[in-house]
């Protein structure tokens, strides 16, 4: 495998963590209020975005496949999740 047909995978692997943050950050920004020390929209999209890929990582740990529906699932409520605190006000 070349490398970039590596990057080329490494990425597809980690796009919908990515888009779900973005989604979700932005989202956020429209329909919720911000809590006190909130952190900004770039962080927000980094933290759960990160917390994504975790989710995504230890979807394929555990089916030994990647992209099956239940590790979208957990991808979609850990994501919302993350971001429901964060948009709270994570610091209290």
């Amino acid at each position: 495998m070349t490398f970039l047909a590596l990057l080329n995978h490494l990425l597809n692997f980690a796009l919908p963590a990515l888009a779900v943050a973005l989604v979700l950050a932005l989202a956020a920004r429209l329909f919720m209020k911000r809590g006190a020390g909130a952190p900004g929209l770039a962080a927000q999209v980094a933290i759960t975005f990160a917390a994504g890929v975790v989710v995504l990582l230890a979807g394929l740990a555990l089916t030994g496949r990647d992209g099956r529906i239940g590790t979208y699932a957990a991808l979609v409520a850990v994501s919302g999740t993350v971001q429901w605190w964060l948009i709270r006000g994570w610091r209290r």
